[in-house]
């Protein structure tokens, strides 16, 4: 039987364990930093034969705490997130939702209520780094501090898998912007992607034998990588949701290769930022159709080109290297 992991939208949903192994965190693109301490948690529940509990928050601590701070760009929307913590095997995975009375919980209050009460916490694989509660006051010691009381064990994360996590994520988001795609795939453990509805475009793709699907992406606060041309996989999907239960993986109705490109169109029109999918030996309406774009290998930079002629035959040019990547 295969490993299936169940979600909680709300911690209120959750049903306390005999023997919860529980990390907290955002988990911000499930990378290889990240599969490090999900490895530990799990040898850790298998070790007590426990099972292991995952806590993550949405939206973004930081959207709460600062509504002003707009800077934010995530790595992975809440569906990708959900997916790769269901593929790296965690046994449950509660979203709750951060909230201002949630954030005003002192450290003891965090512990007793929500890590003892109401997951039935007895370890808690956790970094040095890590605070909670109330102005972020509570840290290790006071995990530490109560531990008896409360009956549970810390293991604490080396600090050099803290460091790897932070500059696995820092290196993801350098090497999105600058296009360099195989370095954060190869920090991601896996394509980047972005997921969103097909919207009508202006059209201008098919009078020059490039139809497009636009991609309008779910998630506003989505890290872009940079603009350009990309080989890419299209998968068309239904629609996700995340409700509480067993998590059942978005398989795809089929994977079609093609060309992405992200920029202003600065040829054309030069308005707005737009993703545009153009989908080799596909004529289909797709229209309203969720798209999941994986992101495999960068062609080149945007450019603006004298006529549309040269953008016709750049175009041209750019086809036969994607068509050549997935060849070789």
């Amino acid at each position: 039987m295969q490993h299936q992991m169940k979600i909680y939208k709300n911690l209120e949903d959750f049903i306390p364990l005999e023997n919860a192994v529980v990390t907290i965190g955002t988990f911000d693109g499930v990378h290889v930093g990240h599969q490090k301490i999900l490895s530990t948690l799990k040898e850790s529940a298998k070790a007590i034969g426990g099972e292991t509990v995952l806590l993550t928050f949405f939206p973004h601590p930081r959207m709460i705490l600062h509504p002003e701070d707009d800077s934010l760009r995530l790595i992975n929307d809440i569906e990708e997130k959900v997916q790769q913590l269901a593929d790296a095997g965690i046994d449950h995975l509660i979203i709750t939702p951060f909230t201002r009375d949630f954030s005003n919980q002192s450290p003891e209050e965090y512990i007793r209520e929500v890590l003892v009460d109401r997951i039935g916490t007895k370890k808690i694989v956790i970094g040095y780094d890590h605070r909670f509660g109330k102005d972020r006051s509570g840290s290790l010691n006071d995990l530490l501090g109560h531990a008896e009381i409360y009956g549970y064990t810390v293991e604490e994360i080396p600090e050099q898998d803290i460091n790897d996590v932070a500059v696995s994520s820092t290196k993801i988001r350098e090497a999105l912007i600058k296009g360099d795609i195989n370095t954060a795939n190869s920090y991601l453990g896996y394509p980047f992607q972005l997921t969103g509805m097909v919207i009508r475009g202006n059209q201008l793709g098919r009078n020059i034998g490039y139809p497009t699907a636009n991609l309008q992406v779910h998630e506003s606060h989505k890290l872009i990588p940079a603009y350009g041309i990309y080989a890419v996989e299209a998968a068309i999907i239904e629609p996700i949701k995340i409700k509480t239960g067993p998590y059942s993986p978005n398989l795809p109705e089929r994977v079609l290769q093609g060309m992405g490109y992200i920029g202003t169109r600065p040829t054309v029109d030069g308005v707005g930022r737009s993703i545009e999918i153009h989908l080799f030996d596909f004529n289909e309406d797709i229209y309203g159709k969720t798209l999941r774009v994986k992101f495999l290998h960068f062609i080149r930079h945007d450019q603006w080109f004298e006529t549309m002629q040269e953008l016709i035959d750049q175009m041209a040019v750019d086809e036969k290297k994607v068509r050549a990547f997935f060849t070789h």
